[in-house]
This record gives C-alpha cells, structure tokens and sequence, in this order.
C-alpha cells in the first residue's frame, strides 16, 4: 500500500499524462491484463480511459472496474477521475521535484 504522500505525488504527475490504454465493448480481458503489465514495466505510472462501452452486468461501476484491473495486473491503483483510471506499480518510487 502506498502512503498518503506518495499517492498524492503520482496523482500529480498523472495530470499531465494522457491515457495510453483504452477499454471497450470487450471488457477486461487478458490481452488489457498483459498490456497493463508491458506498458507498468516501461513506466512507473499509467492511465486507462474506460469506455461506456464497458460498463456491464459483470462490471456496473469505474471503481469495480479499477480494483479488478489492480488486482489482475499487479498494479497499486492511485486514482478514479472521471472514467479515467489511475495505475502504478507496486512500490514505486515517483520522481523527486
């Protein structure tokens, strides 16, 4: 679990980021899983865009949705803005200012 200061950090620098990963109609699938853990290798922070698409009898809400791309992929999830989804790695580490 990352502290309250940490999380406030990558909240931060997740404001200038747009979203590289989007989900659709298809949902959380295997292919979302294993890309969420490519692009959290190259990068310490990522975001993922939900599209309305998405939303189904399996997953009704953004934070099912985050918790069970979280858990699936490893990731610390940081924030739900919008439908607009927050990831980090475990124990990362963000840049010093």
């Amino acid at each position: 679990m990352i502290d309250k200061k940490k999380k406030m950090r990558l909240k931060s620098e997740a404001q200038t980021m747009k979203a590289t990963l989007q989900i659709g109609k298809g949902g959380i699938s295997e292919g979302i899983i294993e890309e969420i853990k490519t692009q959290l290798k190259r990068q310490n922070l990522i975001k993922v865009k939900i599209l309305q698409s998405a939303f189904s009898d399996e997953y009704e809400d953004r934070e099912q949705i985050g918790k069970t791309l979280a858990e699936r992929a490893g990731a610390e999830l940081i924030e739900i803005k919008g439908n607009t989804i927050v990831l980090s790695k475990k124990g990362t580490k963000s840049k010093e200012r």
